[in-house]
């Protein structure tokens, strides 16, 4: 084996197989391009799902990096360090938020969050206020708990019995969020976009609902914006965008650029639930992930980045409709700011996976949403002549898929 430039077969000797990825090993990245090991150069407007929201090695995010690791890795919670007390004011002075809490994942944010609607609701009424609302085709994370709040069942499979008191309803139905609702409901979580179900933009007049029927039940409104949140939805979080703010809100992938980390916040009141020792985190709040993600915030939070993602949005709507205009492949564009899912016509349903593998061979990365949707998430100042090559390499690989 060769273990200074191993291969793509090393992982089936090495790995579980819960991951199948592509043959291809990327090795270098510079702003929105990538290098495999062969140095075959790839446009990205996959962004690692989201995540790279500043592109590859930003050389801000790497001074960043390097200051912080000449000065101190990692604490325990028994003591709390400047970078995270830096991050957490920025969050508190840029959001509805008063409190934060610091973790690793989208789904570790996420799990703090129904925990916190539950321990929340248990201080004031007791255990029988404990179901929790969610919606069909959304996606919270892959513990057993966010799991299972997450509306599709293909990820519970061989994982039950699993955690009770969750229900779930179809998306943007109020009718249906309406009927749901009773006292018994300590919270409801929703993504202002489903990400994984397809890139759904929820209708203002369905997240209105959500906080009134919040409010009437006395429950909290938790918006998962780990895929929309930082600069991703053209404003700093997309519940500025709606108009309708959350009790909640989980945020993660982009919050780092790269770098591992999560938050979860929320009101002083509401924090007053998770008193100490009831919740907790080994890494949250780790140093060099929260000086990363201070510099992250930092940079997106500027008018000029947040203006710029709308500009993209545009360009590479524009893009994806002359591909439509010649192959007919598309049903209809949709998204906010550069999370941006088509949705492929009839004709080629379940077929995603082969025009995200046609892409890559044409040097370009993209993503999918389900089997019927191609999912872009690139870096929020990706320049426009990448947008521009990436088009083109994408309708190469559209025309060699419809061809086939």
């Amino acid at each position: 084996m060769n273990t200074t430039h191993p291969d793509r077969s090393v992982f089936d000797q090495v790995m579980v197989p819960n991951y199948a990825p592509v043959q291809v090993i990327p090795v270098k990245g510079r702003g929105s391009r990538v290098w495999d090991q062969q140095d075959k150069e790839y446009v990205d407007l996959a962004g690692g799902i989201a995540v790279n929201a500043l592109g590859h090695c930003h050389p801000e995010l790497v001074a960043a990096l390097k200051e912080q690791a000449d000065q101190l890795w990692h604490l325990s919670n028994v003591y709390t360090n400047e970078p995270a007390l830096r991050l957490a004011q920025q969050i508190c002075d840029l959001t509805f938020a008063e409190r934060v809490f610091f973790a690793n994942s989208g789904g570790e944010a996420n799990e703090a969050a129904l925990k916190l609607a539950r321990r929340h609701a248990w201080n004031k009424a007791g255990e029988a206020k404990h179901e929790i609302l969610s919606t069909y085709g959304s996606f919270h994370g892959r513990t057993l708990f966010t799991v299972t709040a997450g509306g599709q069942e293909k990820y519970t499979e061989g994982f039950r019995p699993a955690p009770g008191g969750i229900s779930h309803v179809p998306y943007n139905d109020i009718a249906a969020l309406e009927a749901a609702f009773s006292d018994k409901v300590c919270g409801f979580i929703v993504e202002p976009v489903q990400g994984e179900g397809g890139v759904r933009p929820a209708d203002k007049e369905y997240l209105e609902a959500a906080r009134r029927l919040c409010d009437k039940h006395d429950a909290l409104l938790i918006f998962d914006e780990v895929q929309t949140g930082v600069g991703r939805s053209g404003k700093l979080y997309s519940y500025m965008t709606y108009g309708v703010v959350p009790d909640v809100l989980t945020t993660a992938k982009s919050l780092g650029g790269g770098f591992p980390v999560a938050a979860m916040l929320t009101t002083a009141k509401i924090a007053e639930s998770l008193a100490f020792g009831t919740h907790g985190s080994t890494y949250g709040g780790n140093p060099l992930a929260c000086a990363v993600a201070s510099k992250v915030l930092e940079i997106i939070s500027q008018p000029a980045v947040l203006e710029g993602v709308n500009s993209r949005h545009e360009q590479i709507r524009q893009g994806l409709d002359a591909i439509n205009a010649r192959h007919n492949i598309f049903t209809e564009i949709r998204g906010q700011g550069l999370l941006i899912g088509a949705e492929l016509t009839e004709a080629w349903h379940g077929k995603a996976k082969d025009f995200m593998a046609a892409a890559m061979e044409e040097g370009v990365m993209i993503l999918v949403a389900g089997p019927n949707v191609l999912r872009l998430a690139p870096s929020l100042i990706i320049p426009d002549a990448d947008i521009a090559e990436a088009m083109l390499r994408l309708e190469r690989a559209v025309a060699k898929v419809v061809a086939a």
